[in-house]
């Protein structure tokens, strides 16, 4: 049977030290640090993800402000609050929630965030430095495995490690995380993605194996190693219930370590990005 790592566990212990860090910078600077999170339309899944960052930034004693803008919002209106938010010395930390209306171009967008404020690791100069294994900051759910693997001493060095799943938010980051030459990285990776012949010959070599493409349960028991480390990354809605990428009943006996979802990368996921909006705050401050 395998273990299984308690991802709500790990975000509480994160969160404490996170909480005190940032008591010591307010009080040494006498600054909160603040999380800006621009929002444009209605999309539930969006509005529920901006709510949850909400009571992350609580938690963490971090200033929140939400800009909701509707959905017939226009691109130049857009970039007009960004460039208030990039100006504003109060503004730690700046994400635009997506996915946005269709009519606006979500890269510019992306592109127009300061990227001394881009937390999220959105922008093409901060996904750059993370290719150069020089990151400003590293994007929140890669940055959630990442510290999952860390703080339960789950040795990447030497073994293969494949990553079902290449989109920038989490495939792509993730595998240039696991490239950095420091501990708990150093892979020997396999990247696969939709147009990969043959998934499961891939999978099934996996010491390591990352699901992270969004398709519920595409991971059976047949594509899983005996005794492979399991990080599911994927949360779909499934009549009602939160699934994995994983078909985690089916695997629970042959894997040695598995996430579970929900309760696994996604608790931790919200910390990272408080941990990003310190750093951002503490490097603004350092400018000055």
């Amino acid at each position: 049977m395998a273990m299984i790592i308690d991802g709500r566990r790990i975000a509480k212990e994160i969160n404490e030290s996170l909480k005190a860090k940032v008591e010591n910078f307010i009080n040494k600077y006498k600054i909160i640090p603040k999380l800006a999170v621009v929002i444009a339309g209605g999309d539930p899944a969006s509005l529920f993800y901006v709510k949850m960052i909400a009571k992350s930034c609580e938690r963490a004693s971090i200033d929140f402000e939400k800009h909701s803008l509707p959905s017939e919002t226009t691109e130049e209106e857009l970039l007009k609050l960004i460039d208030n938010l990039n100006k504003n010395k109060k503004v730690s930390g700046i994400i635009v929630q997506v996915p946005l209306p269709k009519h606006i171009n979500q890269e510019r967008i992306q592109e127009a965030v300061n990227p001394s404020k881009d937390v999220d690791c959105f922008t093409p100069i901060n996904m750059g430095r993370l290719a150069f294994g020089k990151p400003e900051f590293l994007p929140c759910t890669p940055y959630a495995v990442y510290e999952l693997m860390k703080r339960e001493n789950i040795v990447v060095e030497g073994k293969h490690t494949v990553i079902v799943g290449r989109s920038n938010i989490v495939g792509r980051p993730m595998a240039l995380i696991l490239l950095q030459k420091k501990q708990y990285a150093n892979a020997t990776l396999t990247v696969c993605h939709s147009r990969t012949n043959d998934l499961s010959h891939y999978t099934r070599q996996a010491d390591i194996l990352i699901a992270a493409v969004g398709k519920p349960e595409i991971i059976k028991r047949d594509m899983v190693k005996e005794g492979a480390v399991i990080i599911d990354v994927g949360t779909n809605e499934v009549e009602g219930k939160l699934v994995g990428d994983v078909a985690y009943e089916e695997v629970l006996d042959k894997a040695s370590v598995i996430t579970p979802v929900p309760g696994g990368v996604g608790p931790i996921t919200n910390i990272m990005l408080m941990q990003n909006t310190l750093k951002a705050a503490e490097k603004l401050v350092v400018s000055e």
